[in-house]
């Protein structure tokens, strides 16, 4: 299949330069992360986002998170970070955590439906995160699935309902954990879990008891 790469036993990560050139451009991209495949575009691209919540057919009142592979890239993206969303980031990062932050500027008020507020996360996939790399760019990520259907773990299924609607397809492999991550957001110093995956919630409250200390 043209525009596909299989990096199921391939660790040639240069020739992610073209999906990342794909993205960069505003085009859209189907990749894997360590809990489920992503559908990936420019996330301060407002055209590229626009297109993407088209292609997987979201309600537009339904946010967009944004994938980074460093806090440097975070610092870009958010503002007023406390201590504890540092710490909750160098606990979990890169890995199965979306943490709310408040948004800069250049994030687009499509990508958060208005909200001044972003999620971000650092998937723990070498590819993803080459990916972002070679983009230069945080890409806005939701689950490679339509709306309304299971989070794609799979490539070959994921086909089926992209085929001819983005623009290229990286095949790593089955999802390592199959679920999406944990979504939390700090409020007043407390973390609110938003949205349960692996990480839980004794896990989260761990890290803010030592905090706190």
């Amino acid at each position: 299949m043209k525009n596909y790469l299989d990096c199921r036993n391939n660790t040639e990560y240069e020739k992610l330069k073209e999906p990342a050139r794909i993205i960069k451009n505003g085009g859209i991209v189907v990749f894997p992360t360590e809990t489920v495949y992503g559908i990936g575009a420019n996330g301060l691209n407002e055209e590229a986002i626009k297109n993407l919540y088209k292609v997987k057919r979201r309600p537009l009142n339904k946010p967009i998170s944004l994938l980074v592979n460093s806090i440097e890239m975070v610092n870009k993206i958010a503002k007023d970070i406390t201590e504890l969303e540092y710490a909750l980031m160098k606990e979990f990062f890169p890995g199965p955590l979306t943490i709310i932050l408040n948004k800069k500027a250049l994030v687009p008020d499509i990508l958060t439906s208005n909200s001044n507020t972003v999620g971000i996360r650092m998937p723990a996939n070498e590819i993803a995160l080459k990916l972002i790399e070679y983009s230069g760019v945080p890409i806005a990520t939701p689950s490679a699935n339509i709306s309304g259907k299971p989070s794609g773990v799979n490539l070959k299924e994921i086909i089926k309902d992209f085929e001819g609607k983005v623009d290229y397809f990286i095949d790593g492999g089955p999802s390592k954990i199959g679920i999406s991550s944990t979504i939390v957001q700090v409020v007043e110093g407390i973390p609110e879990i938003l949205r349960q995956g692996s990480i839980t919630k004794e896990q989260i409250e761990e890290i803010c008891s030592k905090f706190k200390k």
